[in-house]
């Protein structure tokens, strides 16, 4: 039997392919270890989304041909999807597998195996399966029977972006939208709910554009056409789940029948990670975002009306080529109008092949740390007054995983708008709901509870 290890990079939609391709590797009959290990095969899916992300691909193939010299190493995604070239150039890979074929790789790497000599003596011939992803337009379709997570499961909805932000090479790595088709996603969460899982979180790399590119009714006559909404509507109706969350919003998508339609679903968790990236509309505009601040600001309000409390956070960038120190001014104002409840900040990464990168007066490292590090104080203050307001109150918890914390071992879960909470006991929670009552601070990131007398 074949070892296979296995180590995935980038974003939850990555970590949701790689688990439907070790789920179809292990019915294959391979044996699957940890990646520190020697291993016949290492698969690594790669990341691309900074330079950074393609660094740190390089050096996980790297990693790989030293831990074995003699085993097979098979990169697949978006670092080799947008460096084919580069990718097929380094000594460390023997198989590139691009995004539209990871439901393949079994098949692919049989073949493969079949022409090891061949393919590692000329591996333009046996070495590469990548193909033109910019001009694919079907959705690429895998059902997850399980997770590596054990109480939440992610589920991939949909595929590609059409946004050509100027600072973004993830639709030349991903492609053009493509939606998953609406039976299928009812029928993975169906499948995930029976085994257990009490919460799905909808992912995707443009969640906001499902739907457009479908046409659910076209033997009724009808050329309507499903949208994110209506998908939440419908597993709202699902048996066994509890809980539904979203993934990245663009503004946009949030409008007053978008909200009212979601508020109706009891089951949809209050938290709202809307994608902002600049509280500056210069910035906003250089960055080819599409919206204002204003049409931000009345997004959330939106939302805030509809939900008591909604959990609303955000990503922003810093140092964006040509930001001045005003630009910075008006962003870090806007962030403190708006009072997230956690912001992810990050500092601009030039990323060749994106518009963002020819641009001039890109700025010094310097400045970018230094603004950095007065957001991320920003972020610190404004998640803990978030957290604060909870005190005292009973919330509910799915439960995740036992921990040893300062007070010793507590079982530690998440609430419905995403504040983890640690309940001390040993008794084991995994997988269930429970009402608690918070308690105070554990630490800056996790509140502390007691049983709820309720």
């Amino acid at each position: 039997m074949k070892k296979i290890a296995f180590h995935n990079l980038g974003c939850k939609v990555n970590s949701y392919e790689m688990d439907f391709v070790q789920q179809i590797m292990k019915e294959k009959g391979y044996a699957v270890v940890p990646f520190e290990e020697k291993a016949d095969i290492y698969i690594i899916n790669t990341c691309t989304v900074t330079n950074i992300a393609d660094r740190k691909s390089r050096q996980m193939i790297h990693r790989a041909r030293t831990l074995n010299p003699q085993a097979v190493v098979v990169a697949m995604g978006c670092y080799v999807q947008t460096g084919r070239e580069e990718a097929l150039r380094d000594e460390g890979i023997d198989l590139a597998v691009g995004n539209n074929r990871k439901k393949d790789i079994a098949r692919i790497l049989e073949e493969y195996l079949q022409e090891r000599e061949q393919a590692r003596a000329d591996k333009t011939l046996g070495g590469s399966t990548i193909t033109d992803i910019a001009h694919t337009r079907e959705y690429e379709e895998m059902q997850l029977k399980e997770t590596a997570e054990h109480t939440r499961a992610y589920v991939k909805i949909q595929d590609g972006c059409n946004q050509f932000c100027s600072y973004c090479i993830i639709p030349y790595a991903r492609g053009r939208v493509r939606s998953r088709r609406r039976e299928d996603i009812l029928r993975e969460v169906r499948g995930l709910a029976a085994a257990g899982y009490r919460e799905v979180v909808l992912t995707g790399i443009h969640i906001s554009s499902y739907g457009m590119d479908l046409n659910e009714d076209q033997n009724a006559g009808n050329r309507r056409r499903s949208d994110l909404a209506e998908l939440v509507e419908e597993l709202q109706r699902l048996e066994g789940l509890e809980r539904i969350r979203l993934g990245s919003l663009e503004p946009r998508i949030v409008t007053g029948d978008f909200v009212s339609r979601l508020a109706a679903c009891g089951k949809l968790c209050p938290h709202f990670h809307l994608s902002l990236q600049s509280g500056c509309d210069a910035t906003l505009k250089r960055m080819n975002r599409r919206y204002t601040t204003g049409e931000y600001l009345y997004s959330v309000q939106l939302l805030r009306n509809a939900f008591d409390r909604p959990a609303i956070t955000t990503d922003v960038i810093v140092g964006f080529p040509g930001e001045t120190e005003e630009d910075f001014e008006t962003c870090r104002r806007f962030l403190e109008q708006v009072e997230f409840y956690e912001m992810h900040i990050f500092k601009y990464s030039r990323r060749r092949g994106t518009a963002a990168d020819r641009m001039p007066d890109q700025l010094p490292d310097a400045v970018k740390s230094r603004r950095s590090a007065i957001l991320q104080q920003l972020e610190i203050i404004q998640s803990r007054a978030f957290r604060s307001k909870y005190i005292g109150q009973d919330v509910e918890v799915l439960f995740e995983e036992a921990r040893e914390t300062e007070t010793g071992l507590c079982q530690v879960g998440y609430t419905r708008d995403y504040i983890r909470v640690a309940l001390p006991g040993e008794v084991p929670l995994q997988g269930s709901l429970r009402r608690v009552r918070v308690t105070g601070f554990l630490n800056d990131e996790v509140l502390l509870a007691e049983p709820s007398q309720l």
